[in-house]
């Protein structure tokens, strides 16, 4: 997932295309979406990945830091860029080992998160912020350019032999953006390494928890590694049939666990910044430019009901199956974007069902930087989510060996 938040100038254009929205439409009778929780689990703050591709580090930090709370231990703001820091690492030693036939950027898989809690640890923000070029938001095309022309350099060098010291040269890069990784640090009154306050302070063993997708290009019930570019560990994943992986969803919610979500923000359903929604109209809907919407109240009602999506109020959907799922990844219309966090359930004015999603742009959007992603979205565009072993559901656990 590498889906970058480009700062507050994106964010007022969009508003500001939501405000023009309403005026074209005209339509005092405008319903919009309203929302009732049904359930929601404990969890932390909004955070802003700002100008950053890592949304899989603030996805999986919330994630952790939920998964804390449930667990009955203290609230902690958890540093994503101690996650960054180290994959940058080792992501560039892997770049290299492969010749340059390797996604080198700022983009990771969900698992990601595991594999620096099992090798590396966790530390809190205030501990290791990541920020040492100003301000106070982070900013990392500069640092994700120079990384890139750095690793590039050193597997085209003509020397036909590496240097003994390319991978400190890296290192050092990495640490004057982010700063240097702690040792031992102090925390609440008691000296921690990052793999003792993983363990000890927050509790977390990354064994507990496992990826699960859903494609028919792999048999059922088995581990296979998902093949997106950012899935530069090799990860693997369980797959189960789609009507599984929603029941895990929503068993995991149920049972108070929230769950890991990467998916894809590509198609015009998600409208998480114009109307805090992510849903997938019915194939039969049209959509409306300005043109049409300026138009609006001189359309035939029967247009007005049947032709446009306007995204007034809830409307049909599609009815998403595993061959409609499977055929949009296979044609790349769906694709590995963005990760972020479930951490509830909520009804539409019509009863229809919704997950209430943690995002990791800063409070941009009229929830303050949350939304509401519907069933048909979540079947259609889920790309892969991580849950604890014990939020599947027992049937589906031993279909797993799990």
């Amino acid at each position: 997932m590498n889906m970058k938040k480009f700062g507050n100038g994106l964010i007022t254009t969009l508003l500001l295309g939501f405000s023009c929205t309403t005026l074209y439409g005209g339509n005092k009778e405008q319903e919009g979406y309203n929302f009732k929780t049904i359930k929601e689990i404990p969890h932390t703050s909004i955070k802003n990945q700002n100008q950053t591709g890592t949304c899989w580090s603030f996805a999986g930090m919330s994630f952790f830091e939920s998964e804390m709370l449930r667990m009955g231990k203290p609230e902690v703001d958890l540093s994503e860029m101690f996650q960054v820091s180290q994959c940058y690492r080792d992501k560039a030693k892997k770049y290299v080992r492969l010749q340059g036939k390797l996604n080198f950027g700022a983009g990771g898989e969900l698992f990601d998160d595991i594999y620096v809690i099992n090798n590396y640890g966790l530390v809190p923000e205030s501990v290791f912020p990541g920020i040492k070029y100003g301000g106070d938001k982070h900013m990392h095309y500069e640092m994700d350019e120079v990384l890139l022309k750095m690793v590039e350099g050193v597997v085209e060098n003509k020397n036909k032999k590496l240097s003994p010291v390319w991978e400190g040269a890296v290192a050092k890069t990495i640490d004057a953006y982010l700063g240097d990784l702690p040792g031992k640090f102090e925390y609440q009154g008691k000296t921690f390494t990052p793999k003792t306050f993983a363990s000890e302070y927050c509790g977390i063993n990354g064994n507990e928890y496992v990826q699960i997708t859903s494609f028919t290009h792999h048999p059922f019930y088995e581990l296979f590694t998902l093949e997106v570019p950012d899935n530069w560990l090799w990860s693997q994943f369980y797959n189960v049939p789609l009507d599984e992986l929603q029941q895990i969803v929503d068993y995991s919610i149920q049972n108070g666990y929230t769950v890991l979500w990467a998916t894809d923000t590509s198609d015009k359903g998600f409208a998480t910044s114009t109307k805090g929604i992510a849903v997938v109209p019915d194939k039969t809907a049209k959509w409306m430019n300005d043109i049409e919407l300026a138009k609006w109240d001189s359309l035939p009602e029967k247009e007005k009901e049947n032709s446009f999506y306007k995204f007034d109020k809830p409307g049909k959907e599609m009815q998403i199956t595993q061959s409609i799922r499977q055929e949009a990844f296979d044609d790349l219309e769906t694709t590995d974007d963005h990760a972020m966090h479930l951490i509830g359930l909520a009804k539409d004015q019509n009863g229809t069902s919704y997950y209430k999603v943690k995002n990791s742009w800063g409070n941009y959007n009229q929830f303050k930087g949350y939304f509401y992603a519907s069933e048909s979205y979540l079947r259609y565009k889920t790309t892969a989510i991580m849950v604890n072993k014990s939020a599947i559901p027992d049937a589906i656990r031993k279909k797993l060996n799990l």
